[in-house]
């Protein structure tokens, strides 16, 4: 794409912090995008390290990059910084330990122009360290997907076997119709889940790009410790669930809705498992979530009760609402036994089929 067939700026926020090791990395992918209309915004948030000085130089060299030092605030904080200075048509994010694959943000422009779309979403690869690169999922079909607002959230909402549209914002491109106003929830993790929600109830076509254009570089001191994981649970992931739920009913529909409902329940029961083998402080936590579930109950019996549930999860919260303990009992059976046998009876199905 030449530089003068490229009609709308797209800004890039990138929020930094003690990112020294990996900005170079990440300025580059996105310095060579072959999309040249860019507005790079290097947000410094507060970063104790030579990130500062690099950001600097960086926008010495290259007059579309501008930057923002500021106090720590945090993620969000550093992305609404980013936001209330952004000029371009379109708004994208970037993770300053993450990087992309030069043709993204012209392959997600082009096909937000040619669908009419005023969002794309794209596929990514998670990277298992930040140095060596180790994709998790399949680069995909190369295809381009034309969505509406109906099935952009089922596939949000649901998950997909090809499709991959989760809530992180660095996987999108947003016009700046859908985001005008929104910010992010500062101090607060699992910031993504309303603004996508939001941007996704708002617009009118989406469009899916099955290419990994993103890399995502997974945590680089390892897993999220249980309690951790616990904590976050609680204050940040499922109040903001619940949001995303309430805000869909009421700006879609309440078919929509309690198909959110449904999947988030279903997520509460795996939650569940994952703390009941987490220890005592994990213990403490399915406790508090089976309260949560529980006091659910009139309307998880309404939702559960329709079409959309399946026998299984109907089966599943069932068991899980007269015995929690049983429930995660069954649940240990079934890993152990049922699916190892599963696995057995397909291989020797496969090598039959050889001969």
């Amino acid at each position: 794409m030449q530089m003068e067939s490229c009609a709308d700026l797209i800004s890039i926020i990138v929020p930094v912090y003690n990112m020294e090791q990996y900005l170079e990395r990440c300025m580059e992918s996105i310095i060579n995008q072959t999309y040249p209309a860019l507005e790079i915004i290097l947000v410094d948030d507060g970063s104790t390290d030579r990130s500062p000085q690099l950001c600097d130089a960086y926008a010495k060299k290259d007059s579309r990059i501008r930057v923002v030092h500021k106090p720590n605030g945090g993620l969000s904080d550093a992305r609404n910084a980013g936001l209330a200075i952004a000029t371009g048509t379109y708004i994208g994010y970037v993770d300053s330990d993450d990087w992309i694959e030069l043709d993204m943000y012209e392959c997600m422009y082009s096909a937000c122009v040619e669908n009419g779309a005023q969002l794309a979403v794209c596929r990514y690869a998670s990277e298992h360290s930040a140095d060596a690169a180790c994709h998790s999922m399949e680069s995909g079909s190369g295809t381009v997907v034309p969505l509406s607002r109906e099935e952009l959230l089922k596939i949000y909402i649901c998950g997909h076997d090809k499709y991959i549209i989760y809530n992180s914002v660095w996987s999108k491109l947003f016009h700046r119709d859908l985001v005008q106003d929104m910010l992010f929830p500062k101090g607060r993790n699992s910031e993504d889940i309303m603004y996508t929600t939001r941007a996704f109830c708002k617009l009118k076509k989406a469009v899916y790009l099955d290419t990994s254009l993103y890399h995502y570089v997974l945590d680089r001191a390892g897993s999220i410790m249980n309690v951790t994981k616990g904590e976050r649970m609680f204050w940040d992931e499922i109040p903001f669930w619940r949001e995303h739920i309430s805000y869909i009913r009421e700006t879609v529909s309440d078919t929509m809705g309690d198909l959110a409902a449904y999947y988030f329940w279903r997520r509460l029961l795996f939650y569940y498992i994952d703390m009941m083998q987490a220890g005592k402080q994990g213990k403490a936590y399915a406790k508090r979530l089976v309260s949560e579930v529980r006091a659910d109950r009139m309307e998880i019996n309404k939702v559960y009760h329709s079409a959309i549930v399946s026998k299984g999860d109907f089966a599943r919260m069932k068991l899980f609402l007269f015995c929690p303990p049983l429930y995660a009992l069954t649940v240990h059976l079934y890993n152990k036994i049922v699916i190892p046998l599963r696995r057995g009876r397909y291989i020797t199905v496969r090598r039959n089929n050889a001969f």
